[in-house]
């Protein structure tokens, strides 16, 4: 296939969360389809870069075309891949300087959709800390925002992509209630169809 999407789901989610589903039903259904990649991510950072890096790799390697989304802590995962291999990335909600964030969740936790106890340490603060690009190319991102994000501020993305195209929502959540509506665009925007 010549156009390829890489989905990076959040902290504590999974690729059957209800935005990867609905991506990698709309990049099927394209013409041509699209190849949509949602992997399963450990739990802790240097991990889950170590294999959305690996699945975009293996995504360069066979597709002419490659985009990356990335919701919550996923939007941060594909500002470091997007600023390493030049690619754009549409960001939903994303966790800016999460190693701040993180540090709320040191200790167990669970993820409900693995069942999947696991911990986070320090250690991992500092993981995170490392990966931040050091300068963001603007003209790579679309922030999708909604200013009813009970997780995160959405103010803080709204600073750090500030130079990004950007869209900001009233109401709405963390999972953002509208990503569905922006699917085709998100395929424009990130070159996975044929112009």
């Amino acid at each position: 296939m010549a156009a390829a999407v890489l989905y990076i789901h959040g902290f504590i989610s999974s690729p059957q969360s209800i935005k990867a589903q609905q991506t990698g039903a709309f990049m099927a259904a394209l013409e041509p389809a699209a190849s949509c990649r949602v992997p399963a991510l450990p739990n802790t950072p240097q991990a889950t870069l170590d294999t959305v890096e690996y699945e975009l790799q293996a995504l360069l390697a066979s597709h002419e075309r490659v985009g990356l989304i990335g919701s919550s802590l996923g939007g941060f995962f594909a500002t470091v891949l997007a600023e390493k291999y030049a690619l754009p990335a549409v960001l939903i909600n994303p966790a800016v300087r999460p190693h701040n964030l993180i540090r709320h969740y040191i200790g167990e936790n669970h993820n409900p959709y693995t069942d999947e106890y696991f911990q986070i340490t320090l250690g991992h603060t500092e993981e995170l800390a490392r990966m931040e690009p050091s300068s963001l190319t603007p003209e790579r991102y679309w922030v999708l925002l909604q200013e009813g994000d009970e997780t995160l501020d959405y103010r803080n993305a709204q600073s750090y992509y500030s130079a990004c195209r950007m869209t900001v929502e009233p109401g709405g959540d963390h999972s953002f209630t509208t990503y569905e509506q922006y699917l085709p665009d998100i395929a424009v925007f990130l070159n996975l169809t044929e112009q």
